[in-house]
């Protein structure tokens, strides 16, 4: 909800000494502009924001490595739902019209329960790839309280998946219920955040970084994270979950 003040002119008729005066008076009114899903306030426009779904038409995206919208993936509500026929490989579409780099990323998401999903960035499109992870770092995106296996911190809800672990305390919501969530990517710094709260902060491509690249997790994908470019992908990971609101704006 974006709050704005609005000032309203009105002329008044003054009469003094026989002489008619006009004086303007000028009245402040709080007016409350309440936004829907799916779109940008004039502010956000001016900032550079921009809408990767309108609510309605799922153009610019498709299947990874594909060209057309899969059948996995429908329009619900003012939402893209994924319908969980994906599995582990092979449901995930991008948004392919353009490449991201540095940016700040925002996202509505709730899923089903039991459910497991995320948003990937810097993803690299190849026949040699079968699925954006191999390339591209991970939002995780998850049903943290129902989950039916054991959860590992690496692999917990806003995670940088594999490579850092989140602190979710406070911030986590039932299967079902929508979240907020957010990806800030620069060089000189990256958060993640969930519901309002910072879950993990980290520096791309230091030393730390690095060292976490290259500890073993990411041996049978050896190029992930490698490119500093890509696209925003969703997955399809076998289970239920609806996006809505994603904006971004490059950095």
């Amino acid at each position: 909800m974006k709050k704005f003040v609005l000032v309203l002119a009105a002329t008044g008729i003054l009469f003094a000494c026989g002489t008619e005066t006009t004086e303007e008076v000028l009245y402040e009114e709080e007016i409350i502009e309440e936004v829907g899903d799916n779109r940008l306030t004039n502010d956000e426009r001016s900032e550079g924001w921009m809408l990767l779904f309108d609510g309605e038409d799922p153009h610019g995206w498709r299947a990874f490595n594909g060209t057309a919208f899969p059948e996995g993936w429908i329009v619900e509500d003012g939402a893209l739902k994924a319908l969980g026929t994906g599995g582990d490989i092979g449901g995930d579409i991008v948004f392919g019209p353009m490449e991201f780099e540095e940016f700040e990323m925002e996202f509505t998401w709730k899923i089903a329960p039991g459910g497991n999903s995320g948003v990937f960035y810097h993803v690299v499109e190849d026949p040699k790839y079968a699925a954006p992870y191999e390339t591209g770092p991970e939002y995780q995106v998850l049903d943290q309280l129902g989950f039916p296996e054991p959860i590992e911190d690496w692999q917990a809800l806003a995670a940088d998946y594999a490579m850092y672990t989140p602190d979710i305390e406070g911030a986590v919501k039932p299967a079902g219920e929508w979240n907020e969530s957010r990806i800030v990517f620069s060089e000189q710094g990256a958060s993640y955040w969930l519901n309002g709260k910072k879950t993990l902060e980290f520096i791309p491509y230091s030393e730390d970084w690095n060292a976490r690249r290259n500890s073993g997790k990411w041996d049978e994908f050896p190029d992930y994270a490698k490119s500093k470019t890509g696209l925003i992908a969703l997955q399809d990971h076998g289970s239920e979950v609806w996006f809505k609101n994603i904006k971004i704006k490059t950095l």
